[in-house]
Order: structure tokens, then C-alpha cells, then sequence
């Protein structure tokens, strides 16, 4: 802990509290007077309904650091939405959300509605103090960056489709192109580092198991640099039988996304409760598929196990090694997945194959199948962001289709370039 750290810990950090239960409210003070860090200058029984509600104006005349929000997990909508107005409403005010470990739905619409962390409901004096130490250690180091990174998940439709190549070669083109881009491995066995011819000395697993002392400089010390600037925070290189905690990982990808301008994630064929969560906290979900039966097939059964979550309407399909079957068009493919097409990367493994085995990227290459990645890229970071989150993005067949009506001719996009 640095002096500064401890000065402002010393000084005591302004609090509210607001919750729709009195009782809950009487607890939360106790606590939070048992910590000695907090100084609880308003408890308010109800949620602000708008950017003009005087209990927000009141946060701001007492000039409140930090708002713990407690959630009632029956009726979660209110105070999510009290987080979200609190958010946009204010600039200097940091969000604690208080609600139940077990409803991980909950936990991702608080943490996208604009809260820091997200606490159990029944959080211990330890978790509380734990919680305002990195709140007040964030207040020491540099002002972040505006805005948060966008984060782009690329999940197989079977095994070996290519997730785990599109992904690394994705997010060297966002490196090239744009910086501060990290790769997170996620997949059961980590394989991109072997794809960038690294040697990880730490894993995700050593990232989640230090969260409790997180900060950016054990952050960055988990990372493995890759020779272009492009961070990777390495996948498993042996199978576990743990997996992290909903409140976990949505803490690990706020830190995330506080520290970079794009976070690509590697789920490979990985395809349970953790990856669903992490669909849900990002701005694209990516599928990667070929255009063979049981890719297809496979496709259309991810697509309903992700409908049930938010990133519903962020799965995108990306055909792999992508050949042109006459009679097969972009819309078979849709009404075979269920799923809107967005990208594909031309079929050339004699180029990709060896480069995969040397650790180095085809989006470094000048190669007809790397400048698809460098578009793919491009297109991610410059579609434009929702309220909710999800990106904008226009379909390449969309694209042609319009170019072909105003020019009735066929013009190839680099997407669609090899076909």
C-alpha cells in the first residue's frame, strides 16, 4: 500500500447507502461504521428515478466518493436501473452493488449498469474493507482512460474450427492497428500462447486467485508480452477442476476493461456456465464455424443455449476456411444457425497451418487470409456501441448485397475475398 493510499484511508471515504429494505439498511451502517474507513453521510430507504431526482442531488451536494447500492434479489430491476442513472448522472461517484453471489445475470447487468463492484449482500467488515483499499488504491494512480475497452468473445461451433486462430490473429491485428489490445485465454487448455510463440510464466488462474490484492501493476506482471505490445494473460496448460466464481469474473474483466481499448477472449470450444457469463459481459460474441453439416448443426445449438442470456443479440457467425459451395448461399447459412453471418476468413491452411506451428501470425503476414483478419479487426473497432453495449455491425453479405443493387455488379469486400 502506497502513502498516498494510506492518507486517504486515514481521511475516511464519504459513503451512501440506498436500499428499498430499512431493516437491511440499519445492517449495512453497522458495517460499514465497523470498518473505520467509512464515513456514512447518507443511508436513503429508495432508489433516484431520474437524472432530476432530489435523492441524486443530494449525493452530489455531500459530495458522496462512493454509493453502495443494495439490490433485493426478487426484484433486482429497480436498483439496476437506480445504478445506471447514478452512473450517467455523475462523474465523481463510484458504485458498490450489494447483491446475491448466486444470480450471475444480475451480477453482469450491474456491473454494465456502471457499478465497480459488485459485493455480497451479507459482506463481511473484511470484504468491505478489502473493497474500499483497491477503491481508494485506484484514486492514487493515474486518472483512466474514457470510456471502457470493448470486448470481443470467440467461441467455436465444434472443435477445430479455428476460434482459437481467429482470436490470436484478431487481436494482433487490433495491436497493429490500434494498441492497447489484450488477449485472454480462457479455453480449457490455453493454446494461444503456443500460437504466439510465448512461454507464460502466469495464467488466469493466478489472476483470479490474486483478486483480492489486484491492482494494475500485479496485472500487468501476469501478462506475457508479445513482441508488437499486444498482452496476453495466458490460458491453463493443464485442465482444473475449479472455475471461477460469477462475482470473479466480473471483477476480473472490469479491471479489464479499465485498463485497455480492446479485451479478446478465447473461450475455444469451452461451453458451460463461465463462458456463458463471459458472452454476457462482452460487446461481440464471434462464432467461429465451417461450412460442413456438423459445424453448422453444432452452430444452431450453441446459439439457443446463448439466446437465454444478454449477449442474445451480440452472437455473430464467422465461417472459417471458407469455400464458396455453389447452390449454398449466406442466407442458407443463417436459417441454418439461427445465427446473422458477419465474417469470412478465406480457406488457406497452406499458408496458416505453418505459421500456427511457427508462432507466427498471419495477420503480420502480407497474405490474402491475413489482410481478412486485418479487416475483421477493423470492422470490430470501428462499429459504433449501443446503449446496452452491443455493437452495430453490418453484415457482409448485407454490404454486398447493397453495392451489387447500386452497381448491379458483384464487389468483393476483403472479407469475401479467395471465394
Amino acid at each position: 500500500m502506497t502513502r498516498e493510499t494510506e492518507n486517504l484511508l486515514m481521511q475516511g471515504i464519504t459513503v451512501a447507502v440506498l436500499t428499498e429494505d430499512r431493516e437491511q439498511a440499519v445492517v449495512l451502517n453497522t458495517r460499514l461504521e465497523g470498518t473505520h474507513l467509512a464515513n456514512v453521510a447518507l443511508s436513503h430507504t429508495g432508489f433516484p428515478v431520474g437524472p432530476t431526482d432530489p435523492a441524486l442531488r443530494r449525493l452530489q451536494d455531500l459530495r458522496v466518493e462512493v454509493v453502495l447500492v443494495d439490490i433485493d434479489p426478487h426484484d433486482p430491476q429497480r436498483a439496476i436501473r437506480a445504478i445506471e442513472i447514478i452512473h450517467s448522472s455523475t462523474n465523481d461517484m463510484t458504485i458498490f452493488a450489494l447483491g446475491e453471489m448466486n444470480q450471475p445475470l444480475t451480477i453482469v447487468s450491474s456491473m454494465r449498469a456502471g457499478a465497480r463492484e459488485f459485493l455480497d449482500r451479507a459482506a463481511s467488515r473484511e470484504t468491505l474493507i478489502e473493497a474500499f483499499t483497491r477503491f481508494t488504491a485506484s484514486l492514487s494512480r493515474a486518472q483512466r482512460s474514457a470510456g471502457k475497452a470493448r470486448v470481443f468473445t470467440f467461441i467455436n461451433a465444434k472443435g477445430g474450427a479455428g476460434a482459437t486462430t481467429t482470436a490470436v490473429n484478431t487481436a494482433v491485428a487490433l495491436q497493429e492497428a490500434h494498441g492497447s489490445t489484450v488477449l485472454v485465454d480462457f479455453a480449457t487448455i490455453g493454446h494461444a500462447a503456443l500460437q504466439l510463440n510465448l512461454r507464460p510464466q502466469f495464467t488466469v488462474a493466478d489472476a483470479v486467485q490474486n483478486l483480492h490484492r489486484m491492482d494494475v501493476a500485479l496485472l500487468g506482471g501476469l501478462m506475457t508480452h508479445y513482441n508488437n505490445g499486444l498482452q496476453l494473460l495466458a490460458g491453463a496448460q493443464q485442465p482444473h477442476n475449479s472455475s471461477p466464481t460469477s462475482s470473479e469474473i466480473a471483477r476480473l474483466f472490469d479491471l479489464l476493461v479499465s485498463q485497455y481499448q480492446f479485451v479478446v477472449v478465447d473461450c475455444s470450444g469451452r461451453m458451460d456456465g463461465l463462458t456463458h457469463l463471459i458472452c454476457d459481459l462482452s460487446n461481440a460474441v464471434l462464432m467461429v464455424a465451417q461450412t460442413d453439416v456438423v459445424s453448422l448443426w453444432s452452430a444452431g445449438r450453441i446459439q439457443a443455449f446463448l439466446q437465454e442470456g444478454a449477449c442474445r443479440d451480440r452472437l455473430r457467425l464467422v465461417l472459417n476456411r471458407f469455400k464458396k459451395i455453389p447452390g449454398f448461399t449466406d442466407e442458407d447459412v443463417e436459417k441454418a444457425t439461427n445465427c446473422k453471418l458477419l465474417w469470412k476468413v478465406p480457406n488457406n491452411f497452406q499458408v496458416v497451418g505453418p505459421a500456427i506451428d511457427k508462432g507466427s501470425p498471419v495477420a503480420l503476414q502480407d497474405q490474402e487470409v491475413g489482410r481478412s483478419y486485418k479487416a475483421l479487426a477493423a470492422e470490430l473497432a470501428g462499429a459504433t456501441t449501443s446503449a446496452e453495449g452491443a455493437l452495430t455491425l453490418v453484415y457482409q453479405h448485407d454490404k454486398a448485397d447493397t453495392k451489387k443493387r447500386s452497381t448491379s455488379r458483384l464487389i468483393i469486400s476483403p472479407a469475401r475475398a479467395g471465394q
